[in-house]
Order: structure tokens, then sequence, then C-alpha cells
């Protein structure tokens, strides 16, 4: 009590020395002030903060999935490694093994063209981990300044140009997108929640808006072009059994009646066809009320499936249809009137430099967009739509688009191995691989994952409507496994062999068709066996096929530290739950009153930052112990 009054009084006195105008909102201590959410109407510093820690959010999970995923998918000794495919890139664009060209350089833009090959391990982990640090970071403090934002933006842009097939889909460019962006929003080096001269760009957020606009049209244009179950509204009987990993929800979701499953395909076209036209109206109650509905939809496509962290990033463009007087909600009285006195001075004392450096920087930015948006919007209204297609290397304006057709029925493709040396002979048992996430036991319960995501599981559900010739990924992911790779097998639930003396001779791949069970059964599948997938295959069999295409250890990769290569899987995953876990609590706690104490507690940071932003006086000849 006696440190509120003292920083109270040293609140009045600064109020003498404000402009007339500023002085009159302050009447009264921040701690007693009552700012209403309506004054706040139209300005979005606090949801500038929401927006910057949901981002980091996302951004920390994606960089989690690479450290813990990227070596074993496409590390030195990984199933698709970095150096074969640089090498092939290198013969197309005719480079040598030095700095590539500018024109090399911009065709795919990624930091590996610097990274010689037996440091491709180390790039892989530091890449992941100063993101991961650099993400936990904005998440904590709420804000951010351009430097950060765009090394995170160049740190994921390199590792989705090298993902090859694992970061083909349309969510990593959609975060490359929502990325570039965010680096607008920010001052250049300040990293502030409150940047008094850095107020958040109208340009930026109607790019938000754009970017949610094209991603629900796109999504409900390429359904209504597609697939015949759209139209008859019959899709949602086949999708929660036939999507990619479903979620133990899905199975309920499932046998709801079919009139219900009709109602789902008439609200997804409402959702993704009507309602996006909202989010273009100037009108700050319209565009909230298109901003909730998308919102809820992205929620209730979470709670029904694993989709990655797809729908928890389309959230986040959202996110910009609400104002400060929405958002003041999440935040205590005392930030609201921090944020109230700060646009005041914003408004009326920025310096006229910065202001003008912004202006021009924010109609950059608005015509960049404006030109990137034609191949988009005429990809839109193509009778030929493309979905999840970027027109320029960097991905700045990308289309996008889901489920265009939906599969009707399930089919899984089952790993087999075995330790018999000769084909011919008898009673050979074949045992089966276990994955993380994607159906495989029948008696297993479908996982809970989402927002992380386990790259490989998703590939298997593609290869199973495939062949393994048009997957040439799993051809080296069996050859890995018949080595009995340790960085492989860390990306599988279970191994079979990996308490034998030696990894299996042969392995081979079966097809069977997966189907939900009724509610009496006690197992959450039924399969039936359809046909071999691959026959038995040996090291022997692939050795010419993986020289071919580099999928051997050429060299001996250098490793971060001993630590990496000690840690079991068991405890990997571990560390996965645990940091999901950690982070989820993180973002909620974050956005909550109690966690506003963040501003609220030290009320000295609220009385810093206008002590900052309004006074110039000379602080109060106190007693040390006091302000202590």
């Amino acid at each position: 009590n006696e440190y509120k009054s003292y920083l109270s009084a040293k609140y009045f006195e600064r109020l003498q020395e404000m402009p007339p105008e500023v002085a009159a909102e302050g009447t009264s201590p921040p701690s007693q002030r009552d700012v209403k959410p309506r004054s706040l109407n139209n300005t979005f510093w606090l949801t500038r903060i929401v927006f910057l820690r949901a981002l980091a959010f996302i951004y920390a999970i994606a960089f989690s999935v690479a450290f813990f995923q990227n070596k074993a998918l496409i590390g030195q000794n990984g199933i698709l490694p970095i150096s074969a495919f640089m090498e092939r890139v290198r013969n197309h664009f005719k480079v040598a093994k030095t700095y590539p060209p500018l024109e090399s350089f911009f065709g795919m833009p990624t930091l590996f063209w610097f990274v010689k090959e037996e440091y491709t391990d180390v790039a892989l982990d530091m890449f992941s981990l100063v993101g991961l640090v650099f993400s936990v970071s904005v998440l904590l403090q709420g804000a951010a300044n351009m430097l950060i934002l765009f090394t995170l933006w160049v740190l994921y842009q390199s590792l989705v140009n090298v993902g090859q097939r694992w970061y083909s889909f349309g969510w990593e460019s959609q975060l490359l997108e929502t990325g570039f962006l965010a680096i607008w929003l920010v001052p250049v080096f300040s990293i502030k929640p409150l940047p008094v001269n850095t107020p958040t760009s109208k340009v930026v957020i109607y790019g938000y808006r754009w970017l949610l606009f094209r991603i629900m049209l796109g999504a409900g244009l390429i359904k209504i072009r597609g697939d015949a179950c759209w139209h008859d509204l019959t899709c949602m009987n086949y999708h929660y059994e036939t999507q990619p990993v479903p979620n133990p929800l899905s199975w309920f979701l499932h046998h709801l009646p079919s009139h219900w499953h009709q109602m789902e395909v008439l609200g997804n076209h409402v959702v993704e066809l009507v309602l996006p036209w909202l989010l273009l109206v100037p009108h700050r109650t319209i565009t909230a009320v298109g901003g909730s509905a998308q919102i809820l939809f992205q929620i209730i496509i979470i709670i029904s499936g694993n989709f990655s962290f797809l729908n928890w990033l389309t959230i986040i463009p959202a996110i910009f249809c609400f104002d400060d007087g929405y958002m003041s909600v999440l935040f205590s009285n005392v930030t609201r009137t921090v944020t109230h006195v700060t646009d005041k001075v914003s408004r009326q004392h920025r310096e006229r430099p910065k202001r003008y450096q912004r202006a021009v920087l924010n109609g950059m930015i608005g015509a960049l967009l404006a030109f990137l948006s034609i191949p988009v919007v005429q990809n839109l209204l193509s009778s030929s739509q493309q979905m999840n297609t970027s027109f320029d290397s960097f991905r700045l304006v990308n289309t996008y688009g889901a489920f265009g057709s939906i599969t009707k029925e399930r089919t899984e493709v089952v790993l087999e191995g075995t330790s018999a040396l000769n084909l011919e002979e008898k009673g050979i048992q074949w045992q089966e691989y276990e994955f993380k996430c994607k159906p495989g036991r029948v008696d297993r319960r479908p996982c809970l994952i989402s927002p992380y995501h386990y790259r490989l599981d998703w590939l298997m559900w593609f290869a199973a409507f495939q062949t393994y010739q048009h997957n040439p990924w799993f051809i080296s992911l069996v050859g890995k496994l018949l080595e009995g790779d340790h960085g492989v097998r860390g990306l599988i639930a279970f191994d079979p062999f990996i308490n034998s003396t030696k990894p299996p001779t042969f392995i081979r791949a079966q097809h069977y068709q997966y189907q939900y069970t009724s509610f009496e059964s006690p197992h959450y599948w039924n399969r039936k066996y359809l046909r071999p997938y691959m026959p038995p295959v040996s090291l022997s069999h692939l050795r010419s096929y993986r020289e071919q295409n580099r999928w051997f250890r050429k060299v001996k990769p250098l490793e971060m530290s001993s630590l990496f290569r000690t840690i079991s899987f068991p405890k990997v995953d571990f560390m996965v739950g645990g940091l999901i876990f950690v982070l989820i609590i993180l973002f909620l706690k974050l956005f909550s009153r109690e966690m506003d104490m963040y501003y609220e507690s030290s009320f000295g940071n609220a009385e810093s930052q206008i002590k900052k932003l309004l006074a110039t006086a000379e602080p109060l000849d106190e007693p040390k112990e006091k302000v202590e």
C-alpha cells in the first residue's frame, strides 16, 4: 500500500508536465481509474499483444517439431537427406559447391546454401533451437521487434525449402505468409508491448483479414468444384473415419446420425463461402461477427481431428477482426489505462519523421500485397483452381484450400519385418511396426496430438491410396528400418526388433482396409486384408536404388553435443509432451487476468512506461528502502 501511494504521488507529479489534453485523461492514478473498453475502440495495441503471443506459440510448436524430427527425416543420415536434395538443386541451377549466385538463392531461398554437407545436422539443430528460443521469448513478453520476427521467418523459410515432401503442405506456406506480415507490425529495434512510435499498421491489419478471406473462400471454392459429395451433402459421412490422423473424438463424431452430417456440410459451405465476406466490411461489429464465426469453426475442427497446427494457425489472422475494445477484457485496468494514454500520445505527439517513415513503409507493403495477390485472385476465379500453391519463391502471398476430394474408405499400409534368412523357410514370423499416431493395432485408441505433428504418420496416409513406386521416401524408410537406424526408429512408436541383436533381414508392406467399430465392440477399428503393398525386400534388393539417390551415409555427421545423442526416444516423447503442455499453459495463462499481473503486480512497469513516454522530470527524493 505504501508503494502504491508513492507511485500515485509520482503519477500526479508527472501529470503536471504532460500536455493538457493528455493530462485531462489522467485525473486519477492508473490503479484507480476505470478505462471503459469503448474508449479503446478502433485501436489495436492490445490486439497486437495477443496476436504476437499467438504467432509465437505456433512458431514454438513448428520449431519443436523440427528439432525432434528433422534430423531423422532430412538430416545427413535421414530418410531424404538434404545433401542429396541440394545436389539435385545445384545441378538444376548449375551451381558449383560454393556460395550460390543470387538467381539460385532467390529461386530457392534457404540458409542451407551456405552450410557444408558435414554440418547439416548441426545447422538443423541450431536453426530449430534458435527459433524455439526466440518464439518463447516473444510468447512471454507479448512484444517483439523486426529483427526477431525476421529471424524467425528466415529460419523457418530455410527449413521449409529443404523439407521436401515432409514440408509440402499448405500450413507451411501459411505460417510463412503470416510471419512475413508480422514483421511490419513492430518496431525495428525496440521490444515493448506498447511502443508509442509504432502504432499497429492498418495496412497489415487488412492484410491479415485478406489472408483469412483467401484461406476460407479458397477452401470453400475447392470443395464445390471438387468431390460430388460436397453437393449431395454426404462428405461428412466419411470424413471422420478417413481423415489423415483421427483423434479419440473422431470415432464418436463418425457415429452421429446422417442428417447431422448433412447439416455439418451445409454449415461448412456457409462458413467458407458466405461468412468470409464479412471480413472485408469496414465496420467493427460486422468484422467481429465474421472473425468470431471463423474462430469457432476452427475450434470445432481442432477438436474433431489431428490437423497439425493448421487450424490453430488459421485462428491467428482472425485476431485482427477484434480491436482493443474487444480485447481489453483480457487485460487489467492498469494495462487498459496505459494503453489509452499511449494511444493519446501516439496520435498527438508522435515524432513526425517516424510517422512519415511508417507511412511510406505501409504504402510499400500494401502495394506489394496488391501486386502479389493478382495471380491468387485469378486462381480463385479459375475453374481449374489450384490449392496450396505459391506463386513466388518466398511464399509471401499464396492460395489455399483443403479436402477438395474425400476418400470414401480408409486404407492403411502396415509394415512387417522378419529375421528369417530365407523367404523359402516354413513358418516365417512377420512382426508389425507400430507408428505413433497412424492407425495400426485395432485395439489402440486414436491419439490426441494437435497442434504437434508427426510428419511421417501424415505421409503414410497419402502412401495408402498411392503405390510405393510413387513415394520414393517410402523405399528409403524401409531401407533405414532394415539398417536398424536409430534416428528413424525414433519416428515410430514400436520397433519389434529394437531389442534384437540384429535388425530385420526382410521387410514387407501389407495393404489393409480400416473401419470404425460399433459401440458394442471393445476395439476402435476393424480391419480387412486387401493385398500386398510392397513385396518383401532386403538391403541387397535396395542397394542400387539407394545409391542412385544417395540415400546412404557418406560422411559421419557432426552433432551439436553428446547430450542429444544419448537421449532415449521415450524421453524425447516425454519432452515433446512436456513442451507442448508448458506452451499451452503459458498461452492460456498469458491471456488471463491473473497473468496480466505481469503489468499490474509490478505497478512500476505501468508507471515506468508513463514516465518514459510522457515526462522528463527528475524522480522524487524518497528513501531507497521505501522504493524497494
